[in-house]
């Protein structure tokens, strides 16, 4: 993969997060505030409690940062994989924002 087909997989992922994140304040009674700065975003919940999705260019992967852990994902051609195999970006988005939030969400690409 070239630092161009990254970039442009990596801006597809964090629109999709930013969109999802709008799509769920509308439909729920989620507060989730999503904050952008470059190639990172931040999502807070109404209790506080944070998830940081930050590109790691050089290393062409996506870095989430949740409650349960940290966890890397590289494109696989399909999906933005783990890269130890522990699934999928958007499940394990959806699974950590579910429980940091207290309410069922569903994070899709």
């Amino acid at each position: 993969m070239t630092d161009l087909e990254f970039l442009d997989q990596a801006e597809q992922l964090l629109r999709a997060v930013e969109l999802a994140c709008d799509r769920i304040n509308d439909e729920s009674d989620a507060d989730i505030d999503n904050q952008r700065t470059g190639g990172m975003i931040t999502l807070v919940f109404a209790n506080r409690s944070q998830i940081i999705i930050n590109l790691q260019k050089p290393l062409h992967e996506v870095w989430l940062a949740a409650r349960s852990g940290g966890y890397h994902f590289r494109w696989d051609g399909q999906h933005w994989a783990d890269t130890k195999g522990q699934g999928e970006f958007f499940q394990r988005l959806t699974q950590d924002a579910s429980t940091q939030s207290g309410l069922a969400l569903a994070f899709t690409a």
